[in-house]
């Protein structure tokens, strides 16, 4: 094994080839292309297979991360694929999206020693598409019926994990997602230059051969309550995610061509899979030829930046009231997006939105760092009579997720939520306070990344079955 491993000496760290920013401003494909097989293999190799891998550490799903790259380095990649998609239901899409920086390649052994990381995430992304290509991928389907139902309301990730694992174990599943196609964020958040539709298709078509029942366009609260879900099914799971944007309040925000991010981007999303659009073929929704404004600095703001420069925007600017290492987002998202010619205004914060009745510009105070917060983190602080204003014609607010009113919108005011409006859940159990009533994902934990999700859909799963087990038990 040393003689493949341990390579990280004699190696550097390359990446799959990255488009020409020029060409990738101009539409919406992956930037990345494919690894080729000797290029995979010897990125793998650099692997230094440690004692202690922190990058599965640090991984929410605990990816057997050091055996896959040993099996790719070794040309082994059924293999490789059946240890990866064992912890990870979806290894094709978190290859293609995770912020490694900040978890397997930020915490790699050989990156903490200045070599550079492992391309954990892009090597992920190869064992994947090439079981796809040589059929190794299959349905999820069971050795044997239980006779148990399970219903799962959410058709994002949590959602699509926790569908898998329960099918597996046997259960007759029912996915009900308010969207006309599954997927939640990964087909109606995430642009495609990150994540083209078709790898989710091709995921979702598989839980349908699985014979995992979707559907589509249905609300709970109006085409069923929760209570009736209940009725239907053994179990339910909350898995909805959160959808609600963060406001901000300054003069100013009611202006006209002042969006919520989601709104945005979902737009932009319908229109590239072919929907009619009118908000996005008027240009109402679309960023052709005006000066863009985005407000934050997470991973949601970088994708509204660079869908904007595909639009063909005039400029694009990205506002954030801290600077550059401490925003949220993906260094390496924001690396991309300077590279596609994005404008970062950093420790700058909106101040107001100036118009008569539509924008056309942002009112902009410069911030400084104070001390830290109570978890550490410098709080921004306003420098006085800093203000400017920015030529703006569309500004999209980028702030975060907040969760809906469930309650109300199930038409469950007995359904228990925190003050910040998740769904409350003994956390052992991941159940509610209602009794076989379970949720998992962005809806419980709040606003995170996918990963996370698919993690929580899988441990729901696993809490799902031993409840209903147990009461089968105690019926016996």
């Amino acid at each position: 094994m040393t003689e493949k491993m341990l390579k990280f000496v004699h190696l550097e760290q390359k990446y799959p080839q990255k488009r020409e920013a020029a060409e990738r401003r101009t539409d919406f494909d992956e930037i990345y292309a494919d690894f080729e097989p000797e290029a995979a293999a010897d990125q793998s190799a650099r692997c230094s297979q440690c004692g202690v891998p922190f990058c599965q550490a640090h991984c929410p799903l605990y990816n057997n991360i050091p055996d896959w790259l040993r099996l790719t380095t070794e040309g082994r990649m059924e293999e490789a694929y059946a240890i990866s998609s064992a912890t990870n239901n979806l290894p094709e899409i978190t290859g293609r999206i995770c912020p490694q920086d900040r978890l397997c390649e930020g915490n790699c052994v050989i990156e903490q020693s200045t070599h550079g990381a492992v391309t954990i995430g892009s090597v992920e992304k190869y064992i994947t598409d090439t079981a796809f290509k040589n059929g190794w991928v299959k349905a999820p389907v069971p050795g044997q019926e239980n006779g148990l139902s399970v219903g799962i309301i959410g058709g994002g990730p949590a959602g699509m994990a926790a569908a898998e694992q329960l099918r597996l174990k046997g259960y007759e599943v029912h996915i009900y997602d308010r969207y006309d196609r599954m997927g939640g964020l990964l087909v109606y958040g995430i642009p495609s230059f990150k994540l083209e539709k078709h790898i989710v298709e091709r995921r979702i078509k598989l839980l349908e051969e699985a014979g995992i029942v979707m559907h589509t366009n249905f609300e709970v609260g109006r085409d069923a309550s929760l209570e009736q879900l209940r009725r239907k099914h053994d179990s339910v799971l909350i898995a909805t995610g959160v959808y609600k944007a963060r406001g901000i309040k300054v003069p100013g925000v009611g202006l006209k061509n002042i969006y919520p991010a989601l709104e945005y981007l979902t737009t932009s999303n319908r229109q590239g899979l072919g929907d009619a659009v009118p908000a996005y073929d008027d240009g109402t929704l679309n960023a052709k030829d005006k000066h863009v404004v985005v407000v934050g600095g997470g991973d949601t703001a970088m994708d509204c930046v660079r869908t904007a420069v595909r639009q063909g925007a005039k400029s694009v600017k990205c506002l954030y009231r801290r600077d550059r290492a401490n925003m949220p987002g993906s260094q390496r998202e924001v690396a991309n997006a300077e590279e596609e010619g994005v404008e970062f205004v950093w420790l700058t914060n909106p101040e107001a939105f100036v118009g008569d009745d539509t924008i056309n510009g942002v009112r902009a105070v410069k911030m400084r760092l104070g001390a830290p917060d109570a978890g550490g983190r410098q709080s921004p602080e306003v420098i006085e009579g800093s203000s400017y204003t920015m030529e703006a014609d569309m500004a999209i607010l980028a702030l975060g997720f907040e969760p809906e009113d469930l309650p109300t919108l199930f038409e469950a005011p007995e359904l228990g939520v925190s003050r910040w409006g998740t769904v409350k859940i003994d956390f052992r159990s991941m159940m509610t306070n209602l009794d076989g009533v379970f949720a998992a994902g962005d809806i419980a934990r709040g606003a995170s990344l996918v990963v996370w999700a698919i993690r929580d859909g899988r441990d729901a799963a696993d809490r799902i079955d031993e409840y209903l087990l147990a009461r089968k038990e105690a019926a016996a």
